[in-house]
């Protein structure tokens, strides 16, 4: 499980409230009011008492269903569900929020909370990456459509984490795929890496991979091809090192130039 510092988000959390919450009233006497019942379940979430919160907050929902703390209300109620780890229901939660009020001036939280939530599933790259792809298209979402929110570049952060992870998982994939001798099944993959994701830390790997199969199925020239891009775009990787020992020429290797600059410079030329 990946570890999020929910303390810092519960503190995002928090200023979320204060921002959006009704301040008038603040010696409120009717215990009957939305506002009043509101600050009473914020104080039973600070506790971190959450049944007893959320218990609240769904009171003020039924009371008061026109009240703007009936909304604020129905976000709460999702974020103790996501605090207590049930992200099926707080999904669930945020996706009604999203289609009932789509305008509200808080919809951006609630596309985050709800990209949160699959990010939180997020277990392992060797995992099917469902939770990647939804995490990945929920913050994106947060990005395209509130790009001046203050959950955009939040957002940004974990969607590099998010790709890196569905890279990892091509990665392993295509691992299989080659214990299984499917070597194109795992080239696909491979390709997917470097096409999908050209900023990983796997492109290195996964370029020299692509040399392996070319060199083993005897597709010579693709294999020193594909060798030469990695030795123009990452000299100093193990990879191209790996590369070079795997296709070059012994003749070729005691020249200070590489080949696979000289085949790269000879293709530039051609072009």
């Amino acid at each position: 499980m990946i570890k999020i510092f929910k303390l810092s988000l519960f503190c995002l959390v928090i200023l979320f409230v204060l921002s959006c919450s009704s301040q008038k009233n603040t010696d409120i006497k009717n215990n009957e009011t939305p506002e009043y019942l509101y600050k009473l379940a914020m104080i039973e979430l600070d506790n971190k008492k959450y049944d007893i919160a959320q218990s609240k907050f769904k009171d003020i929902e039924y009371k008061f269903p026109l009240s703007n703390e009936a909304i604020q209300s129905q976000i709460m109620d999702a974020f103790i569900d996501y605090l207590k780890m049930n992200y099926e229901e707080s999904i669930f939660k945020f996706n009604k929020i999203t289609k009932k009020y789509p305008s509200h001036k808080n919809i951006d939280y609630v596309f985050y909370m709800k990209a949160m939530c699959y990010y939180e599933q997020i277990d392992s790259e060797y995992l099917d990456g469902e939770n990647n792809i939804k995490a990945l298209e929920n913050f994106n979402q947060v990005i395209n459509r509130f790009p001046n929110s203050k959950y955009s570049k939040d957002s940004q952060q974990k969607i590099i984490f998010v790709k890196e992870n569905i890279a990892a998982k091509h990665m392993n994939v295509a691992k299989f795929y080659i214990n299984q001798k499917k070597y194109l099944a795992a080239m696909k993959r491979y390709k997917r890496i470097i096409d999908e994701h050209p900023k990983s830390k796997f492109v290195p790997e996964a370029l020299f991979r692509l040399v392996e199969i070319y060199y083993s199925l005897g597709i010579i020239d693709d294999a020193k091809k594909t060798a030469s891009v990695i030795g123009y775009n990452y000299p100093d990787s193990k990879w191209y090192e790996y590369s070079y020992d795997l296709v070059g020429d012994d003749d070729e290797k005691k020249e200070k130039k590489s080949f696979f600059s000289k085949l790269l410079n000879k293709d530039e030329k051609n072009n």
